[in-house]
């Protein structure tokens, strides 16, 4: 397994937006293997490419409390979606940090799988919440866009603040997503 280092805030490559996949190879394969270990590792529900500097339309994810039912979505693309959902959510590409989003509640989703598979499936809650999440990482956007300027600029002050004083490392730093730390899926989501 490669060694995979998750890009923290404020990196530029946080920023890009990730590219079309076309070639559904073994480094592909591998790639997303190596993925879904480091989510496993750092205790978090969704990695995007991005957030390990791969600027390519691809993420992976698992809401299960087991851990053990993991999705990849290869160039997702949201097609449809209904209704409204407070979500509360974290990143870890800025640890520490928790910011309640209004998140679409429902979701028709269009991806490829690891083989270049082609499948539509709708998704809702709490799995619809962390696939728009990974879609905005795989867009540039972060959690904290989903703020009005004026919020983002006092939140980033502090958050600059908490950083200072923390020195997280590259670990689950906060990113508890066992099930006795998790908030009540009917009403709010916990991503990553």
């Amino acid at each position: 397994m490669t060694a995979l280092k998750i890009l923290r805030y404020p990196h530029k490559d946080l920023r890009k937006t990730a590219l079309e996949v076309s070639s559904f190879d073994e480094k592909l394969a591998q790639t997303i293997q190596d993925m879904v270990t480091k989510m496993y590792l750092v205790r978090g529900w969704g990695l995007a490419a991005t957030q390990i500097g791969i600027l390519s339309r691809f993420f992976v994810m698992d809401i299960s409390s087991e851990q053990n039912q993991p999705l990849c979505c290869v160039n997702p693309q949201i097609i449809a979606s209904e209704g409204q959902i407070e979500s509360e959510e974290d990143c870890l590409s800025l640890p520490g940090l928790y910011l309640t989003i209004v998140r679409a509640k429902q979701i028709t989703l269009q991806y490829q799988d690891v083989n270049g598979n082609q499948h539509t499936q709708t998704f809702e809650g709490l799995s619809a919440c962390c696939i728009q999440h990974e879609i905005d990482h795989l867009n540039g956007k972060l959690i904290i866009d989903h703020l009005s300027n004026l919020k983002r600029t006092r939140l980033m002050k502090k958050y600059e603040k908490m950083k200072m004083q923390s020195h997280c490392g590259d670990s689950a730093c906060g990113h508890d997503h066992s099930h006795d730390h998790m908030h009540d899926h009917d009403h709010h989501s916990h991503v990553s």
